[in-house]
């Protein structure tokens, strides 16, 4: 078995269009929730989201190729070239077929899917461009970013909802450790900031509403949480066999020691109220880490700020680690970027590495009113200096689909 590193990490978030400028930002307890500005959204019970501000895409990507990429496709090419530029590695020759790319998304071209059925319905099907189907499609993230990094490798796209970036980070973790491939780009990349998207969670009465305070609307943990706040973005990871990242003198940011998944078997969107669940993908990557749950320092939560994955995930962290559960600092990012579905477990283990490689544990913002239901250290005073030597960083899904990524500060 191959020891697998992260040797980069990258990120477009709402409150930054990189990774330095996100973290900075994380760690000064800023918020990118506001208004919704990508469509007029005065008819819709919720009105705000975590949306991504001035985003260039012809920075990164020639115009006429952007042109035929969705937003979350040209999040995840961007993060990507930011990615390629930051660690300097450059595929050559035999190298690009141990090279892949897995990278994960929730819902897809939405955005596209609006516009084109709307040009059907009033001018025909002759309207229709024909990359309409090449546009859309939730694996042209990882179709796209293998073309521009040229990776040959293994080329795979995990759709498993708001799971789907760290099920990514998983699948590429063990390619890597069984010898598949000596190189993996991997995270997730979301954008469905759309009438159509907003429509169908605002029906399931899963966003907040509190419009009139953007800001502080997302509160996981706290006993006033109302709902998510949809957010977009990518988080991608650079992972190397060990061997490889030695051999090009990379900077080593972590080790990546453990990968758990499970289902809930339960319900298409609620968890079972003892996150049970939840509780067996944390024990899955604990388990193939070979540690005991004890040496966990902090968690990465997936924390969405809705009154049942709260709950439950503070259930779960209690079932797994016992009495240690309350010395854990748990952290949920949720709370200033909002949720990034199908991106989100890529820039949250991006931030979990970063608090790996810095020794800072982010703080969760709007943490108002104690929940007794959920009563363990959320970092609710900010940010915390801390020896951290592992760290859990968990995503649940719909469909009852958990992932959790164990990372560990690297020891040579």
């Amino acid at each position: 078995m191959n020891r697998v590193v992260v040797t980069g990490v990258s990120a477009i978030t709402p409150i930054g269009n990189d990774i330095d400028t996100s973290w900075e930002n994380l760690l000064a307890g800023k918020s990118g929730i506001a208004g919704v500005t990508a469509f007029d959204a005065t008819e819709f019970n919720a009105r705000i989201a975590g949306e991504v501000k001035n985003f260039d895409a012809q920075s990164f990507i020639p115009p006429k190729q952007a042109k035929r990429m969705e937003r979350f496709t040209q999040f995840a090419v961007a993060a990507n070239q930011m990615l390629m530029e930051s660690t300097g590695l450059k595929l050559e020759g035999n190298e690009r077929e141990r090279a892949g790319v897995v990278i994960g998304v929730g819902l897809g071209g939405l955005e596209t899917i609006e516009k084109q059925h709307a040009k059907l319905e009033k001018s025909g099907p002759k309207k229709i461009t024909p990359f309409f189907i090449p546009i859309i499609i939730g694996n042209m993230a990882a179709g796209q970013v293998s073309i521009f990094a040229e990776a040959q490798g293994p080329n795979l796209c995990m759709c498993t909802a708001c799971a789907s970036g760290t099920h990514s980070i998983g699948a590429a973790y063990t390619d890597i450790m069984l010898g598949r491939a000596d190189v993996m780009i991997c995270g997730g990349a979301e954008s469905t900031i759309t009438p159509l998207g907003f429509a169908g969670f605002t029906a399931m009465k899963a966003l907040s509403t509190r419009n009139d305070d953007p800001e502080t609307a997302s509160r996981p943990f706290d006993a006033g949480r109302d709902g998510f706040v949809m957010g977009e973005g990518a988080g991608l990871l650079l992972l190397e066999s060990l061997d490889h990242a030695r051999a090009r003198g990379a900077e080593i940011l972590a080790e990546v020691v453990g990968f758990g998944a499970s289902s809930d078997a339960y319900h298409m969107t609620a968890p079972p109220e003892d996150g049970a669940g939840m509780a067996r993908a944390m024990n899955a990557a604990i388990r193939e880490a070979k540690i005991d749950p004890s040496e966990i320092d902090h968690i990465n939560a997936h924390g969405t700020s809705t009154k049942l994955n709260d709950f439950c995930e503070t259930k779960a962290i209690k079932s797994v680690f016992g009495d240690h559960a309350k010395d854990i600092a748990i952290s949920a990012n949720k709370s200033q970027i909002g949720h990034l579905l199908g991106g989100a477990g890529g820039v949250e283990a991006a931030f979990a590495v970063k608090t790996l490689a810095t020794g800072i544990i982010p703080g969760t913002a709007n943490q108002f009113e104690a929940d007794p239901d959920c009563d363990l250290d959320y970092c609710k005073d900010g940010k915390r200096e801390q020896q951290v030597n592992y760290v859990l960083s968990n995503s649940f899904g719909f469909g009852g689909t958990n992932g959790c990524m164990l990372f560990k500060k690297f020891v040579d």
